[in-house]
């Protein structure tokens, strides 16, 4: 795969393993919570076999009483923290009416400005309009192509031909995308149109000599519409930010509850003779505890697997405009060559 289609998406971009960016962005929230809790289960389980009886320890010092007693604790604040943070959320949607009417003359001045460009009244979905600016950046690109084709500089209509590259693909993943859903910003960032800015400036710089006016315009018009797919992008990731943060709160009240009942019933009720036996060679005292100590974890790994996609997110859309901060996609690192 040639320089640019391998940098146009994100995994080419950042070089990670499918694996990783489907942990990371692409799973979702709650199985990445399960996988946790199950490995979690696994480790103790084994800890519990290797250690001492469990039973004796209890008669002896209640290890499991103490170490419940501190979960118990951090559950009741943790819980109300994410409510807390949750409060600060929303109170940003709570202002003045000055401020509101301001949000949306700036919101329809953008529209306008953007609805020149698609010569028609640009969708209301957000997953739609942004498919529209992507169709325009591409029919824009291939117009440039077009332009182009007849100019006597052979290798200015080679390194056009390289920027014609990624729209339908993220058009086609738009197409299914649902505001509200990580698809439609998986998409966005999908489309490096802040590699694309730079790339069409430089090869206009380095060309112009040989562009006609036309050609120039038509380099133009390309920059023009890239430009604006960086605030729409960043504007609907403010949105959905602010339903993550919702959605994360919402997650971790249903998965506090059943926690820290468990919690509560085992240290009131679970006593050294409360299980005995064993199962598959594994003393009962192993499973149960385990099996607490795991479910009283689960808000943990549920805020762990959100918190690790908004903080993976922030950081592959930290450059607004054509400004590029991964040393690979950088001036040194392109070669129109290869």
């Amino acid at each position: 795969m040639d320089r640019l289609a391998s940098t146009d998406t994100l995994r080419g971009r950042t070089g990670e393993s499918r694996i990783t960016l489907w942990l990371f962005l692409d799973a979702n929230r709650w199985l990445i919570g399960g996988l946790l809790s199950a490995l979690t289960f696994a480790v103790l389980v084994a800890f519990g076999v290797a250690a001492a009886p469990l039973g004796g320890m209890m008669e002896s010092a209640d290890p499991v009483e103490t170490a419940f007693q501190a979960l118990i604790g951090a559950l009741i604040t943790g819980v109300t923290l994410v409510v807390s943070i949750n409060q600060l959320v929303l109170s940003q949607e709570i202002g003045q009416l000055g401020d509101h009417h301001q949000w949306m003359n700036e919101a329809m001045e953008f529209r306008q400005e953007v609805e020149l460009l698609f010569g028609s009244i640009g969708p209301p979905d957000p997953a739609q309009f942004l498919q529209a600016l992507v169709q325009t950046s591409g029919d824009r690109a291939e117009a440039l192509r077009e332009t182009v084709e007849d100019n006597d500089d052979e290798e200015l209509r080679a390194r056009t031909d390289r920027l014609v590259e990624n729209s339908e693909e993220i058009y086609e993943q738009l197409e299914t995308a649902e505001f509200g859903e990580f698809s439609v910003l998986r998409s966005g960032l999908n489309y490096n149109y802040s590699w694309k800015i730079y790339a069409v400036r430089r090869l206009r710089d380095e060309h112009e000599d040989s562009l006609e006016e036309e050609e120039l315009d038509a380099f133009d018009d390309l920059v023009e519409i890239l430009m604006l797919f960086g605030p729409a992008l960043e504007h609907f990731k403010s949105l959905y930010f602010q339903w993550e943060l919702v959605n994360l709160t919402r997650s971790i009240l249903y998965a506090a509850i059943p926690a820290l009942l468990t919690s509560l019933a085992t240290v009131l009720y679970l006593g050294p003779g409360s299980f005995p036996g064993a199962t598959f060679g594994v003393d009962d005292m192993v499973w149960v505890v385990s099996a607490s100590t795991t479910l009283g974890l689960v808000p943990f790994f549920v805020l762990a697997a959100y918190v690790v996609r908004i903080a993976t997110v922030s950081k592959r859309t930290g450059a607004l405009g054509p400004f590029i901060l991964r040393t690979s996609e950088r001036t040194t690192a392109i070669d129109w060559e290869q």
